[in-house]
């Protein structure tokens, strides 16, 4: 059956759209802002992903459970590992206990994040206990969702000796390992012929600033945003 809407002769009235902020972007920046106090964000996206970030990020539960939100898991299980101090449980809905995050835990436990698995080896949930990483140095995979490089790119600015991060074999995903580089504040960061070297940030380097996110996910003021990947984003 062939449809067709036909709006030639209806009145087009003056209307405003509001459109929110990139997810990418916006999941991205509240990592940064955990850093960076001073930094204020509008427009952030209306998804789910980003929601259940912010509450995750704002809670002060032994237990978060962020849903189906898959950026949310990786990115707060990079941020949850560096928080000094506090010991927590990072669980998901049934779906998001069967995707795996071995690869992130791996390479977070190589820096000497202290997380152990719940219940399945390799899967959600996480117990993470949050501690003081001094080690400035890891490897991971360059064909692996950019997620997990993004999730090491965000706690950089934390960790006292920086972050220098080597990525092995082919890198897939360079667009986005580059554009969450690219909305870093505060922070030195140098590319390598293998990886990326960032700096911890510098004291007080984030001055008072509102940031509004860009409602497109294909492109915001500072960089070029690539097209969402099956995982990434």
């Amino acid at each position: 059956m062939n449809l067709a809407l036909d709006y030639t002769n209806k009145e087009v009235r003056n209307v405003e759209i509001t459109v929110s902020g990139s997810k990418s972007e916006s999941n991205r920046l509240l990592i940064l802002q955990q850093w960076f106090p001073n930094l204020f964000l509008k427009n952030l996206s209306d998804s789910d992903d980003t929601r259940h970030l912010q509450k995750a990020l704002s809670s002060t539960d032994t237990t978060i459970n962020i849903g189906h939100a898959g950026t949310a898991m990786r990115f707060l299980t990079a941020y949850f590992a560096v928080t000094d101090g506090r010991e927590r449980v990072l669980t998901g809905s049934e779906r998001m206990q069967n995707r795996p995050i071995r690869i992130l835990v791996d390479a977070l436990r190589t820096l000497g994040a202290t997380i152990d698995y719940v219940e399945k080896e390799g899967y959600p949930p996480l117990k993470i206990k949050g501690r003081n990483i001094l080690k400035d140095k890891v490897r991971i995979q360059g064909n692996v969702s950019s997620q997990y490089i993004s999730a090491l790119l965000l706690i950089a600015p934390k960790l006292k000796n920086g972050l220098g991060i080597e990525l092995v074999d082919t890198i897939t995903s360079r667009p986005w390992i580059l554009s969450t580089k690219t909305l870093r504040r505060g922070w030195i960061g140098r590319h390598r012929p293998r990886g990326i070297r960032l700096d911890r940030a510098r004291r007080g380097a984030c001055r008072p600033r509102a940031t509004s996110v860009a409602s497109s996910s294909h492109s915001c003021r500072r960089c070029a945003w690539p097209r969402e990947e099956a995982e990434s984003g």
